[in-house]
């Protein structure tokens, strides 16, 4: 009842004419990034970030939510017209979404991934309303050890799952965790890899490193790969749905939130798998089989509301936890972190109202999408003409604009462009980014219950693995690095042949897609 009287609240104040104004900017916002292929929600928040500052903490994560969501329907806009996905969440949509474009039906691809994208998020938010708080408060009666165990075990996922290799990921981190290391040692009060520079004293900024690291390297990279012609957009038209459209679409639409809802709440579990896995199960429960491959609308209504239900189980752990698992909820826990609020388990506790005006405005934002949206198709489609050189310029510009805002040094315009060749190297030698920014964020996190831990334990390493929980999330663990050897080896003995899979997203624009599929 607490929770629903806290809920109450929650749109009392996300209903003001200011956060509406700052919602409607983000879902807009969001839905324009997504659209633009190689812009993404993580690097406009982390864009954001530095020019909020001076925004009530409130009406800021009321915009940064309306960005996360709004860049995943927008994802869906390019998949559909130009076969190009604008998220790497997205891939799947353009088999069937682009099929249907070219036949014609551009309407209603983007009118079932629209509404689709409404009833996911909105059933994922419900579930977020029940689940987060649950959590939270079963998160507040962990020791040291366990908290430190879930940590290491989010840790371990995202450096595993993302990136080309698993070798990659784990350098990735390491670079995360060493940048994590630089200020004054919080117990003993030594310096640690200053330099000698007294303004490193308190640490980098970790606003500064998410700028640079998915802002500036972002923009770098593919404006290292610019193509001069904007590409050709397939006419839209006013977005409808018919009898039969909306027959076929809403039994996908709730399989897809029941995939998308879990995989978003663990750790790298992501978008993309979620979004594969309703692909395969409307293909196999479809009516309409023959039309997979050529153009069917449940391969859309499907992926899309899988996609958007990840997003919202994605805040489950971010809220309640304080475990980013996915880049723009890292870039958003770094706003926290700016604001002064510490992530984690009492974040409910301490900063009620926020969380749940926060959570209210998820709502409002999800209808605000389907209502803004819905008739600006056409309007996102031309956004896809915009000239890249323009559109990068000013990037960098904010970027730097927002460095320098920080702490007003220009020490951190030179971490800036640091960090910013570091961000293009890791895109360029195929270095996942996401593990690095969680490692700036968790490393200092994991050391203090690290410390906290021995400390209790009087430096028994024994004391690690004094609670249940502790030693289940270990056994985790332990399994997490296990069966990818194991998998291995099973596939060497049992060989199984290549499913029939439809031809993906055009492959000319393979760069974006795996750039994104990096962040």
């Amino acid at each position: 009842m607490d929770n629903l009287n806290w809920l109450l609240q929650g749109f009392e104040q996300a209903a003001t004419p200011m956060n509406l104004l700052y919602a409607c900017i983000g879902v807009l916002l969001g839905t324009a990034v997504g659209v633009l292929p190689g812009i993404g929600p993580a690097m406009t928040v982390a864009l954001l970030l530095p020019v909020t500052y001076n925004v009530s903490p409130s009406a800021a994560f009321i915009m940064f939510a309306g960005i996360y969501y709004g860049g995943m329907y927008g994802g869906s806009t390019t998949s559909i017209l130009l076969n190009t996905p604008g998220e790497s969440s997205s891939v799947i949509t353009a088999i069937e979404g682009n099929k249907m474009a070219r036949a014609g039906r551009a309407a209603q691809a983007l009118a079932t991934a629209a509404i689709g994208s409404f009833v996911a998020g909105s059933i994922g938010t419900m579930l977020l309303v029940l689940f987060a708080p649950a959590v939270s408060s079963f998160a507040v009666t962990l020791g040291a050890p366990s908290y430190l165990a879930i940590m290491l075990l989010a840790l371990v996922a995202v450096t595993a799952v993302l990136g080309t290799s698993k070798l990659r990921g784990c350098i990735s981190l390491l670079l995360g965790l060493a940048i994590g290391l630089v200020g004054i040692d919080f117990l003993t009060g030594q310096p640690r890899a200053t330099f000698g520079i007294p303004q490193l004293s308190d640490g980098i900024d970790i606003v500064v490193v998410a700028v640079a690291v998915f802002a500036l390297g972002e923009a770098l990279w593919v404006a290292a790969h610019l193509r001069r012609k904007p590409a050709e957009v397939i006419p839209v038209g006013r977005p409808w749905m018919g009898k039969s459209d909306w027959k076929r679409s809403w039994k996908p639409w709730l399989r897809g939130t029941a995939y998308g809802f879990p995989f978003g709440a663990l750790p790298a579990g992501g978008a993309e798998l979620p979004t594969f896995l309703s692909y395969i199960t409307e293909k196999k429960l479809s009516k309409h089989k023959d039309e997979f491959g050529k153009g069917a609308i449940e391969g859309v209504a499907g992926p899309e509301a899988a996609n958007n239900a990840s997003a919202a189980g994605t805040l489950v752990p971010m809220l309640s936890l304080g475990l980013p698992t996915n880049a723009t909820a890292a870039v958003m826990l770094t706003a926290f972190v700016s604001y002064g609020i510490q992530p984690g388990p009492t974040l409910f506790e301490k900063e009620p109202l926020l969380i749940w005006t926060l959570i209210a405005s998820l709502f409002i934002g999800n209808f605000l999408l389907l209502v803004l949206n819905l008739p600006l198709a056409p309007l996102w489609a031309k956004l896809l003409r915009t000239p890249r050189p323009y559109l990068y310029a000013g990037i960098l510009f904010f970027a730097a604009l927002g460095a320098f805002a920080v702490n007003l040094q220009w020490l951190d315009l030179a971490l800036l462009l640091t960090f910013g060749l570091l961000g293009l190297m890791m895109r360029r030698f195929g270095l996942p980014v996401l593990p690095l920014i969680i490692g700036v964020i968790l490393g200092p996190r994991i050391e203090r219950q690290l410390r906290q831990s021995l400390q209790l334990g009087g430096g028994d390493w024994g004391s690690l693995f004094t609670e249940p929980v502790a030693i289940i999330v270990y056994i985790v663990i332990a399994m997490l690095l296990v069966a990818p050897l194991v998998a291995k080896v099973v596939r060497a003995h049992y060989p199984v042949a290549a499913p029939d899979f439809p031809d993906g997203p055009a492959g000319g624009d393979a760069t974006d897609t795996r750039e994104k599929a990096h962040a």
